[in-house]
């Protein structure tokens, strides 16, 4: 239960991540098995402190009974429309919350989503791999 301590996490170096309108140069892809999440120049670099809990199979994802073991993370790919992705899958609501998982090995959460808001997906720079 380390949500009252939050472990921020921001890569430093970005330059190569990053392309002169601030998107993806590289694709975005699944830690665990490679998958391409997002092609090149699709989503936004942001910078917004968002809770993640930690990396599971999708099963244990929406029966974290109260502790949520996790992290909080700064630096994340916007993506504004769900039909973008590459792959990607999204868990029940957890309140007003879904997270994206990698759709091939249903390993995350790499990613977040509020149900308040239909244009807005964060996908975590240090959740995903970059090629």
């Amino acid at each position: 239960l380390n949500q009252n301590k939050p472990a921020f996490k921001c890569l430093t170096d970005r330059s190569d991540l990053v392309d002169v309108d601030g998107k993806n140069s590289k694709f975005v892809l699944c830690q665990r098995c490679d998958a391409k999440v997002l092609r090149p120049g699709i989503a936004v670099f942001t910078e917004k402190e968002l809770f993640l809990p930690s990396m599971k199979k999708k099963s244990s994802l929406n029966t974290s009974e109260g502790s949520l073991d996790g992290d909080t993370l700064m630096t994340h790919w916007l993506v504004t429309d769900i039909f973008d992705f590459e792959n990607v899958g999204i868990t029940k609501d957890v309140g007003r919350i879904k997270y994206l998982i990698c759709a091939d090995c249903e390993i995350g959460p790499i990613g977040w989503h509020c149900l308040d808001d239909n244009t807005k997906f964060y996908v975590a720079l240090e959740r995903v791999n970059h090629a």
